[in-house]
């Protein structure tokens, strides 16, 4: 499983991570990415802080931050990139993601070749 972090998109997270809940576990303490059906465009992506991988999860570390991916989502998610962008209109991360055939305007959804968020995800 190929997760990427730029090197803005990891001092964003480990900043975020440091700030959140102070009782998680500090060692397993990280970000858990996915996919949802919903969206514009049929996937809507989910980052989420957790302090600890579920038994299914994927486990990256990026630097300093632990990356959790659920086998679900995994499929969907794989050689993804993530950025984080800073502008005068709007700033957050931004996902390039090869799996994607299309993606809505805002960028935070996408579609990906024949799959259907009602079916299996693609493998």
């Amino acid at each position: 499983m190929t997760v990427t972090l730029t090197e803005k998109a990891e001092f964003r997270l480990r900043a975020f991570l440091r700030g959140s809940a102070k009782d998680a576990n500090e060692t397993t303490k990280g970000i858990r990415i996915s996919v949802k059906d919903g969206g514009c465009s049929g996937y809507e992506y989910l980052m989420d802080v957790t302090s600890q991988p579920q038994p299914d999860d994927l486990v990256s570390q990026q630097g300093s931050v632990l990356v959790y991916v659920d086998a679900k989502s995994a499929p969907l998610l794989e050689g993804i990139v993530i950025d984080f962008v800073e502008g005068l209109v709007e700033s957050g991360f931004k996902f390039t993601n090869p799996n994607a055939t299309s993606t809505c305007g805002c960028g935070k959804s996408f579609k990906a070749g024949d799959c259907s968020p009602e079916g299996v995800p693609c493998s």
